[in-house]
């Protein structure tokens, strides 16, 4: 029988190894009989409390009860919303406006950080909640009314006009997420993760559905230690990590600050990494460190589910190469559209734009901007067929993998010429001495700004791109930097770097 709803996960795994640790911190080790139990019994209080098929924050510290907090939401038929204090104020703000919601769930610290937010909804504590008499009617009423096109959850991503996007996932979308990840990387009941990305982002799923599926156990690590990359790979080694799904910058932090010289991951097999370009040099750091590892490359958006495609790390690279995105998931097609709204030629660029169950519902309460990226297919004008359309521009290799190009607000006109800023960021990382960059544009002024950290000085650096690129692509602004600014999901935070080289301009 087909599984509908992400729950049968939980419910087959606590019939097999209960008393397991599911999900860890420093603090606290839930079993999955525990989560099961505490899920259930906010499930019960959220929906005696109307909260059937509405929106619920849930509003923690990242610790494993929140997590239960995520499948209580569900057992209820709500839609959970995760939010986290180390979120912008007026972010959180303009997330629970949008939201209106009814509920918020929050733990004893963000009680009273919620007191300093607009909501007119009910508070609940997250203990009250959890020590709710689990209603087992209730809960099978919720069971019965199931569609696995319900909601399952609400993300929130950037916007470009600085309005939070809201990003509506539904039950099958995450299902055939799960099924498709699990087969490529492998995991399994003996799978230990370490989370890294904060848990009201998408890419923690890497992480939650499948060891819940498959009975597998999460440690969550602590943030503080990403700025201490020893004690970081200490952390893995003690609790015999053997499998990360993390960011790119959060791999780079570790293997640009020569920590592999003092300590390397003992039981580490499984690295799987996404949001970024891999810099080839500090893979190739990695895979000194860890050489009988597997790598895996995943390339999605937020909007199809937080990913699309893979590639499963075959063979060696040069330094000026770039790892390809790879080959979509089951059930899922990769159309690279051109500017004529016709399918690009072989060889040629086109904006990546996505087909199949991974494509999400749309952006909570935002049809405007639904309607602008979750389109008709342009190719087929016989019924009606909506696709993503990502923002990114690939093209097709040799081999049929996909290739990540650029954002199209990456390509820039300058001195007459298109330049991709990604191609310069590649060339800058190759270089003996950097560890990261970034590169903005001003287009008042038409300055290609770059920003770098690592050992190397401006004018060597300057010197060496002279020799590698065009001069045209030669940054007119050099500046290093002792730590690159990073978003709470760990990619390079450029709105940071743009307000930072703007309020050096206005200065002057």
């Amino acid at each position: 029988m087909q599984q509908i709803n992400v729950l049968e996960y939980l419910e087959n795994t606590v019939k097999k190894v209960p008393d397991k640790i599911a999900f860890a911190d420093d603090n606290v080790q839930l079993s999955f009989a525990q989560i099961s139990n505490i899920s259930r019994a906010i499930g019960s209080y959220l929906y005696n409390n109307g909260c059937y098929g509405k929106p619920v924050v849930v509003f923690m510290e990242k610790c494993p009860q929140e997590i239960a907090a995520f499948w209580g939401c569900t057992y209820s038929g709500a839609i959970y919303v995760p939010i986290d204090a180390e979120m912008p104020r007026f972010r959180i703000q303009l997330i629970l406006e949008n939201l209106k919601a009814d509920m918020m769930i929050v733990d004893k610290t963000t009680k009273e950080l919620a007191k300093d937010f607009e909501f007119s909804g009910t508070v609940a504590l997250y203990d009250d909640a959890a020590a709710t008499e689990i209603d087992e009617d209730a809960l099978q009423s919720v069971r019965d009314r199931h569609l696995d096109t319900n909601p399952l959850y609400i993300t929130f991503t950037s916007g470009s006009t600085g309005i939070p996007k809201g990003v509506i996932a539904c039950h099958r979308c995450v299902i055939d997420y799960i099924e498709s990840l699990s087969d490529v990387i492998g995991f399994n009941e003996n799978t230990r993760f370490a989370n890294q990305t904060p848990l009201y982002m998408d890419a923690s799923m890497k992480e939650l559905y499948p060891t819940i599926k498959f009975g597998a156990t999460t440690w969550l690590v602590p943030k503080q230690l990403f700025m201490f990359p020893v004690k970081l790979v200490e952390f893995l080694n003690e609790h015999e990590v053997n499998t990360i799904c993390w960011v790119v910058s959060a791999l780079t932090i570790v293997s640009s600050f020569r920590t592999f010289e003092k300590v390397k991951p003992e039981f580490l097999h499984t690295i799987v990494f996404s949001g970024e370009v891999f810099p080839i040099k500090q893979y190739n750091m990695w895979k000194e460190a860890v050489p009988g590892a597997s790598f895996t490359n995943l390339y999605g958006q937020t909007e199809v589910t937080g990913v699309c495609c893979y590639y499963r790390i075959d063979r060696d690279f040069a330094l000026d190469e770039t790892m390809p995105a790879g080959r979509p998931f089951k059930n899922t097609e990769i159309l690279l559209i051109n500017e004529k709204n016709e399918l690009a030629a072989p060889g040629e660029s086109g904006e990546v734009c996505v087909r199949g169950t991974c494509v999400t519902l749309g952006y909570f309460n935002d049809p405007q901007r639904t309607s602008a990226s979750f389109v008709q297919n342009p190719l087929n004008t016989r019924y009606p067929e909506i696709i993503y359309r990502s923002g990114d521009i690939g093209r097709w290799n040799e081999r049929g993998e996909l290739e990540f190009v650029s954002r199209k607000d990456f390509q820039i006109k300058h001195m007459g010429h298109r330049i991709e800023l990604g191609e310069i960021e590649v060339n800058v990382s190759m270089l003996d001495g950097v560890s990261m960059a970034c590169c903005i544009y001003d287009k008042v002024k038409g300055k290609i700004v770059l920003y770098y950290t690592g050992d190397l000085e401006v004018k060597p650096l300057v010197e060496a791109l002279k020799e590698k690129l065009p001069r045209y692509m030669i940054p007119n602004m050099v500046e290093h930097l002792d730590e690159m600014p990073l978003t709470a999901n760990g990619k390079m935070d450029r709105n940071t770097l743009k307000k930072r080289y703007e309020e050096k301009r206005a200065a002057k």
